[in-house]
C-alpha cells in the first residue's frame, strides 16, 4: 500500500516535470520564430534557410502538440526535424561543403527517409492494439 502512494507521488512529479519541460519548448520555439520572423522582416527578405528554420519550429510545435493530444509521442516526428535540419545545413552551407560532406549528408537525409518509410510500414503492416 505505502509503495502504491510512492509510485503515485513520483509519477505525479515526473508528470509535472514533463509539462514544465514542455511549456519551456513550447516557449522558446515561440520566441525563436518570432527572433526569425522579426529577422526576415528586418532583412527585407526570405531564404530558402528562413523557411526551412520555421518549419523545424513549426514541427516542433506539433510535435508538442500531438504528445498533448495522444499522450504519445511518434518517432517519426523528430526524424522529420532531423532531415529538414540537414536539409537546410546542406543550403546554408553548400559553398564549403566538399563532394564527400555532401554526398554522407544526402546519404544521411535517404537513410532517414528509409527509416520513416520503414517505421510507417510497421504502423500499418503490425498496428498497435488500443491498449499498447
Amino acid at each position: 500500500m505505502r509503495q502504491n502512494r510512492a509510485s503515485e507521488i513520483a509519477l505525479a512529479i515526473l508528470g509535472l516535470i514533463e509539462h514544465l519541460g514542455l511549456a519551456i519548448i513550447i516557449l522558446a520555439t515561440v520566441i525563436a520564430g518570432a527572433g526569425e520572423v522579426n529577422t526576415m522582416i528586418a532583412a527585407g527578405t526570405v531564404t530558402l534557410t528562413d523557411l526551412l528554420l520555421m518549419f523545424l519550429y513549426l514541427e516542433i510545435l506539433a510535435m508538442v502538440g500531438l504528445y498533448y493530444k495522444s499522450g504519445k509521442l511518434p518517432v517519426r516526428f523528430p526524424i522529420y526535424i532531423a532531415i529538414v535540419a540537414l536539409a537546410r545545413y546542406m543550403v546554408l552551407d553548400m559553398k564549403n561543403l566538399d563532394e564527400w560532406r555532401l554526398l554522407g549528408m544526402a546519404l544521411a537525409i535517404l537513410l532517414l527517409a528509409l527509416a520513416v518509410l520503414a517505421i510507417r510500414y510497421g504502423h500499418v503492416r503490425y498496428p498497435y492494439s488500443e491498449n499498447e
